[in-house]
């Protein structure tokens, strides 16, 4: 994302090097970092081509929280198809050769759209955050036209944000700075402005969001067991007694046995049959409760095995939550913070300055957000899942 609050001199080259420059063959580094962020802008455009088309044919994704989903592969999907060709041919001839009217527009669309990606996740983060602190009364406002309203606000949010530095190049025009498609501005209002709006808050409140998430989702699942335990105690309380075993019988530390249900009297006591002597029906019928036992005794282990893995499955879940979490949280911080940083840095201290190359390197590590959302953002959705396995396989499918 090429920001407005960039300084002089960046992506600058006089006109001589310039002409220099054609009649030279690029040198293979030049060849290389082509090709990588070639490959950077094409990834980028099929994973979030898939995400859009996975959520288009898939009946089981239309759901509002997907529609964010989507609205963010689709601006991410800007960001690859209108941003970072511009930017790739920027890199490799060190000047900006297509002309005044396409630099603006240029710029335009890489502020507003990158801006939208970031706002995007604060909006995911607000609309998670209520599903699970408010299921019951959020669910019933969960619609598609809610889903809607907020794309639209945070696409008018984004255009807001970016359109002072958009008006201010326009009515600056340096024309030192022609062979550029820069926005140079020395005013702190600016750096404020845009940096707090674009990045700042929507950085506080998602870290203030997802950690509300996780403690609320550690509550639930915290209640949910203790659920689990009082529906085991409802059932097993009343109907359970301390049962005795010939020796040999018990556990293999020695220790008794927790409490088992009391068997019912088999049949064949109470009702003796007249196909039988008498001292078969009792040896087959002893038989047949010491199998029913030992059944009833399997059940019960198999139940309290379950419930004592209660636990540990909440103990999973919730580290699983928490990776998550990290994830969405880690790389939104690692692919933008430094840039962010460096806009603060560069446009407060008027001694402070970056090279090309760290300008390039920080503003891709930003368009590389875009290829990491929509991976970070479904992977973890078994419906996803399978409704990418099928496009891959090109199964029909509705």
């Amino acid at each position: 994302m090429d920001f407005p609050n960039c300084t002089e001199g960046v992506f600058a080259t006089s006109s001589g090097d310039y002409d220099s420059l054609e009649t030279t063959k690029p040198p293979p580094s030049k060849i290389l970092l082509t090709l990588t962020l070639s490959v950077l802008a094409i990834l980028t455009t099929f994973f979030n081509c898939l995400v859009i088309t996975a959520i288009a044919v898939t009946r089981k994704l239309h759901h509002p929280a997907n529609y964010l989903i989507c609205s963010l592969a689709v601006t991410d999907l800007l960001v690859a198809v209108l941003v970072m060709p511009f930017s790739i041919i920027y890199i490799q001839k060190e000047s900006w050769v297509m002309g005044q009217v396409v630099c603006t527009i240029w710029l335009s669309v890489d502020i507003t759209c990158c801006t939208c990606s970031i706002l995007h996740l604060a909006a995911i983060a607000i609309d998670r955050y209520r599903a699970i602190t408010d299921a019951v009364e959020y669910s019933r406002k969960r619609t598609g036209a809610r889903a809607g309203a907020m794309v639209a606000v945070v696409w008018l949010l984004s255009i807001l944000i970016s359109l002072p530095p958009l008006l201010w190049r326009h009515y600056s025009r340096d024309a030192d700075h022609e062979d550029q498609c820069i926005i140079i501005h020395h005013h702190m209002a600016f750096t404020l402005y845009s940096t707090l709006g674009a990045f700042y808050i929507p950085l506080l409140l998602i870290l203030i969001l997802y950690y509300k998430i996780y403690r609320a989702a550690q509550t639930l699942y915290m209640r949910r067991e203790a659920s689990r335990a009082s529906r085991h105690s409802c059932m097993t309380n009343g109907s359970m007694i301390p049962s005795s075993y010939p020796a040999g019988d018990g556990d293999v530390d020695g220790g008794p046995r927790s409490p088992e249900p009391i068997s019912p009297p088999e049949k064949s006591f109470s009702e003796p049959s007249t196909e039988e002597p008498p001292r078969e029906r009792v040896r087959v019928s002893v038989k047949a409760f010491h199998c029913k036992s030992r059944r009833h005794e399997s059940r019960s282990e198999s139940r309290r095995s379950q419930f004592y893995q209660g636990p540990r499955i909440s103990g999973s879940r919730e580290r699983k939550a928490a990776s998550t979490l990290g994830l969405i949280i880690g790389a939104f911080v690692i692919c933008w913070l430094p840039f962010f940083v460096k806009e603060v840095i560069v446009n407060t201290c008027s001694s402070c300055s970056t090279s090309v190359e760290m300008a390039d390197f920080l503003t891709w590590l930003g368009y590389l957000n875009s290829l990491i959302n929509p991976l970070i953002y479904t992977i973890f959705n078994e419906d996803f899942k399978k409704a990418f396995q099928r496009l891959v396989r090109c199964s029909h499918y509705l």
